[in-house]
């Protein structure tokens, strides 16, 4: 879709070059949804791929993702052999369902920043304990777990002027067994349940819990849960009105009921001996 709006697109080349924010303004990464609807309010777009970040960069503290990584570009990435949690990269590009031309323009950040409840990069970083650098418009910046980035439906704690420049998927969550479930109402429909196990070297065992709620939703146990602990710890965590979606994709209450069923699939694979 044309914006009639925009008077304005910025390419700055490096981050001096990133103007100061004002209201009418949205930062462009692959812009999928952007170019989607109506932005009537809009007068000024930057385009953050003109800043060229490394897709992809792998060093001691685990994998970096530029906030302008594509879903194609993750999509091809080879995890080393020990990173065992390195099939939820493919399971989750999967997760995002939409042509090629969806998956070489949609960039992880956008996929973050727009907080949908099936953002299937959500829930990967989420899972995996995916720590975001975030760019201050004072040229500072800080770093902040997307669990404390994705606050609900379409909010973030990103403040104006503020960009998701990278996010961390730490080398020790990405060396742990782990176990995904995914369904939606349709066939090639948005994510009404996604969860995600993992289980660290050390017996501990988390769920995450996204698209089935308006935010990602982590239950962390020091050793195996029963069947009945992990059901109420679920209940316990969702219990405020809300947190259950609800929409065209799923009504709560069957929501809740499949997530149920995962998270005792996902509990019984992880702590099986």
């Amino acid at each position: 879709m044309d914006l009639h709006s925009i008077e304005s697109v910025l390419m700055p080349r490096t981050r001096a070059e990133l103007p100061a924010w004002s209201a009418g303004t949205a930062v462009l990464g692959g812009g999928t949804w952007l170019f989607s609807e109506k932005q009537p309010h809009l007068r000024r777009l930057i385009d953050l791929t003109a800043l060229e970040w490394e897709n992809l960069t792998v060093d001691g503290e685990g994998l970096h993702v530029a906030g302008t990584c594509t879903i194609s570009a993750l999509s091809r990435f080879a995890p080393p052999v020990d990173w065992r949690a390195g099939d939820l990269i493919g399971q989750c590009c999967e997760a995002l369902l939409g042509s090629f031309k969806v998956w070489n323009a949609a960039t992880v950040g956008g996929n973050i920043c727009l907080a949908l409840p099936a953002g299937p990069m959500i829930a990967l970083a989420a899972a995996l304990g995916g720590i975001a650098t975030v760019w201050r418009p004072d040229g500072g910046e800080q770093r902040l777990p997307v669990m404390d980035l994705v606050l609900g439906e379409r909010r973030t704690a990103l403040a104006d002027g503020e960009i998701l420049r990278s996010v961390l998927l730490p080398r020790a969550a990405l060396q742990q067994r782990c176990a995904f479930r995914r369904i939606s109402l349709t066939p090639l429909g948005l994510s009404a349940a996604l969860l995600i196990g993992t289980r660290s070297h050390d017996a501990g065992f988390a769920l995450t819990l996204t698209a089935a709620t308006t935010r990602p939703i982590r239950l962390v146990f020091a050793v195996k849960p029963s069947t009945a602990l992990l059901a109420t710890r679920i209940d316990r965590a969702v219990s405020r009105p809300g947190l259950w979606q609800d929409d065209i994709h799923g009504d709560p209450a069957w929501r809740r009921h499949v997530s149920l069923i995962f998270a005792e699939e996902i509990r019984q694979e992880l702590t099986a001996p």
